[in-house]
């Protein structure tokens, strides 16, 4: 008795290869997690008066600013290990952000690298975010946005067996120059953009700190001793613990928390 039912195939997309392997390669890291909630319902109100002005800025490209802030000021955060006794302190910081785009007709999260962004105000990652999402992507091998990459290389890598492929991203997270050349040093991923989750994400990650951030909720909260309904954002963050220990850490991103909540750099 076939007991199977209708089905359908569908082809693979190449971009998810790469995935697929940063998965297996994130297993090589010992990040701590970090699971946080931002009060953001100040910070919101005054960027949406600022876009009503029609000044560039949006709500990611603030946090973005928020986050190299805090990582120029914490340099540990990112750094990476080199060999077994030394560790590289980067000046540059190059935040790697997801953007979701069709290929190949599905929808899939290519990142974009955005290079010194500890550099730039709002309005110029503002515009870098801008002309990732309006980038044209005609060919299969254009799988980065906002950097030329060889197509040639890419179409090999993505016909190299697994083993190889992976051993190939362990090479480049175990070398501090590779890593940062090519997929910087930090990572921030927006799942909550997508789609309303009343809680944390927690994903793995082969960069030395990622930030997951989700979705915002209203619930209520406490503002000058009165409980008023607020607006949260939930945040997953992963620290390399071969890097920087917990305490540190904590403070660092203790600050990150007090630049959000003090609605830094739009007053």
């Amino acid at each position: 008795m076939d007991n199977i039912g209708k089905y359908q195939i569908e082809s693979f997309p190449a971009s998810r290869i790469a995935t697929i392997d940063i998965g297996a390669a994130s297993r090589t890291k010992h990040h701590i997690i970090g699971l946080i909630e931002l009060d953001v319902t100040d910070a919101r109100k005054i960027i949406k008066a600022k876009r009503t002005q029609h000044e560039r800025i949006s709500f990611n490209s603030w946090l973005i600013k928020c986050i190299s802030q805090a990582v120029d000021e914490c340099r540990e955060l990112h750094g990476i290990r080199k060999g077994t006794r030394k560790i590289v302190l980067f000046d540059d910081i190059d935040i790697s952000i997801m953007i979701e785009r069709e290929v190949q007709g599905k929808k899939v999260p290519l990142p974009y690298v955005i290079r010194k962004s500890n550099q730039k105000n709002v309005a110029e990652i503002y515009d870098e975010i801008k002309a990732g999402q309006d980038q044209a992507i005609d060919s299969e091998g254009d799988y980065v946005l906002g950097e030329q990459k060889n197509q040639l290389i890419m179409k090999i890598y993505y016909a190299l067996p697994g083993f190889i492929r992976r051993f190939a991203w362990i090479r480049i997270t175990q070398s501090p120059f590779l890593t940062k050349r090519n997929m910087g040093t930090v990572i921030i991923t927006s799942v909550g953009m997508m789609g309303r989750i009343n809680g944390w994400v927690i994903p793995v990650s082969i960069h030395p700190l990622c930030f997951a951030v989700g979705s915002i909720v209203k619930k209520p909260g406490v503002k000058n001793d009165q409980v008023e309904i607020r607006e949260y954002l939930y945040m997953t963050i992963l620290v390399d613990h071969d890097v920087i220990d917990g305490a540190p850490a904590v403070r660092a991103l203790s600050h990150l928390a007090w630049l959000v909540e003090q609605s830094w750099g739009l007053t």
